[in-house]
């Protein structure tokens, strides 16, 4: 266990790569830049898994409640993600209102994303095996047996030990980047063109 992922914290994993035909060092690069220059950055990705509404905004409430830090976790991976470099022009916590994204900040081939206020390079160790779903369809689920397949993110709850079974669920991932998210969590992206 670390300071971020210890029991009781609540944590969003990712794995992460090649987006929108950008590599993953130019894009902590340029996250990194964008937090210095406006106080917190965008990090865009797809998928319903972490639905911004259904999923990261009720789970974040959760930890919020309990006046705890929400971190998204992410595992390095080797991606396709091969879409065209569209920039985002409007965000929104609710799909009702929207605003402009600052010019310091780019987002790119996404349809949302987590607002990041830091983001550094760490190493952690993260037993899926020791997490659960705390929100959604899915809650309750152990979140080796969530992970799999094209499930590439989850929203997690560190538990106090892990979850024994005859099953080999038993599966750790490697951290190498390290973000804490910051209010609304997760936005909804459109750009006007």
């Amino acid at each position: 266990m670390t300071k971020i992922i210890r029991p009781g914290s609540g944590v969003l994993f990712m794995k992460v790569g090649t987006h929108a035909k950008e590599g993953l060092a130019d894009i902590i690069s340029r996250k990194s830049k964008e937090i210095d220059d406006a106080g917190f950055s965008l990090w865009g990705y797809g998928g319903n898994t972490c639905h911004p509404r259904t999923m990261v905004q009720p789970f974040a409430d959760i930890f919020e409640q309990q006046d705890k830090p929400i971190h998204l976790v992410m595992e390095e991976m080797n991606s396709r993600h091969f879409a065209e470099q569209v920039r985002a022009e409007e965000y929104s916590s609710d799909g009702i209102i929207w605003k402009k994204i600052p010019d310091e900040i780019n987002v790119l081939g996404s349809r949302f994303a987590l607002v990041l206020k830091s983001l550094s390079t760490e190493e952690h160790k993260l037993s899926l095996n020791q997490t659960r779903v705390p929100v959604g369809p899915n809650a309750g689920r152990l979140g080796s047996r969530y992970i799999r397949g094209q499930v590439d993110k989850a929203c997690l709850e560190v538990l106090e030990h892990p979850e024994l079974s005859n099953e080999e669920d038993i599966k750790e991932v490697e951290i190498n980047l390290v973000a804490e998210m910051d209010k609304p969590y997760a936005v909804f992206l459109r750009n006007n063109g």
